[in-house]
């Protein structure tokens, strides 16, 4: 197919790159010129305007930061597309922008999807992703492919904007995880245990998850290298608590978690990997 991408950061360049080596003809845009020209060194072609990349493209894919990018971007992929142009954004957003987005769409003749993915920038090298597809059954099997070749779990959750809400719930759960394990950390320190082995027992029982498993070492290490940065999560929380009040539940731990990550912005961390939690916990700890 060719596809139109926009967006090529941390993790929209390599499922750019994935899209290449799966056969498709991609042609990218992003502010950053240099990342522009890294898709056109692997074989794609670059774009200078969103508008440029759109045109003439089957499908077109954004993975963007936030929802005003998001609501910046559409407009121009839904009027400069062609007729049934089926659009994926993969951004993580609120879900509300992406209800008006696919709203617009239709009315415009373009398919639209929300498709936000999780596994980090390893699982967009990888192409392992857990891809979360919001919108219509029949637009969703028109993308299965494209989307099986970014992601190993891809799954229709429901009409737009279900996606989104499906990611906030994963982000909590995320957060969560990363604030318990940094805990854990914590606690088997001070109470003179070796960490590494103690994190190794807890990995492979029922305290298992796929964070331990990737995590636990570089955690140990105090190496924060930014997979998914802090300030992405601090936004991803506010949309979760966000997701809450607008469902009308309570969700206490979700709260605390978000207070969590807002605590590592605002201590500076923010551009370090969300496993840096750890630093907060070990700050509240002296």
């Amino acid at each position: 197919m060719n596809i139109g991408f926009v967006g090529l950061g941390i993790m929209g360049s390599p499922m750019a790159a994935n899209l290449l080596k799966a056969g498709h003809a991609v042609t990218g845009y992003d502010l950053s010129t240099e990342r522009v020209e890294q898709l056109v060194g692997l074989g794609g072609k670059g774009a200078s305007s969103v508008v440029e990349a759109v045109g003439g493209a089957e499908v077109v894919i954004s993975m963007l930061p936030d929802s005003p990018q998001v609501e910046e971007t559409a407009p121009l992929v839904i009027e400069y597309g062609r007729p049934n142009l089926l659009y994926i954004d993969m951004s993580t957003i609120k879900p509300e922008t992406s209800r008006r987005v696919a709203r617009q769409a239709t009315a415009a003749g373009v398919r639209a999807l929300d498709a936000p993915v999780s596994g980090g920038e390893r699982g967009a090298i990888d192409a392992t992703l857990s891809i979360m597809v919001g919108g219509e059954q029949e637009d969703f099997e028109a993308a299965r492919s494209v989307l099986e070749t970014l992601g190993k779990t891809v799954v229709h959750v429901g009409p737009a904007g279900a996606g989104q809400t499906v990611k906030a719930a994963n982000q909590l759960v995320v957060g969560g995880i990363y604030g318990l394990v940094a805990e854990a950390i914590v606690l088997l320190e001070a109470s003179g245990v070796d960490p590494a082995p103690g994190l190794d027992v807890l990995a492979g029982g029922l305290a298992g998850s796929r964070i331990l498993d990737i995590k636990r070492h570089t955690m140990l290490k105090r190496e924060f290298a930014p997979g998914f940065r802090i300030d992405l999560h601090h936004k991803d929380m506010g949309i979760a608590v966000a997701a809450a009040r607008e469902a009308g539940v309570s969700l206490p731990l979700t709260g605390q978690v978000a207070q969590l990550v807002a605590a590592a912005k605002a201590q500076g961390h923010g551009s370090l990997d969300h496993s840096a939690l750890l630093k907060v916990v070990e700050r509240l700890n002296g």
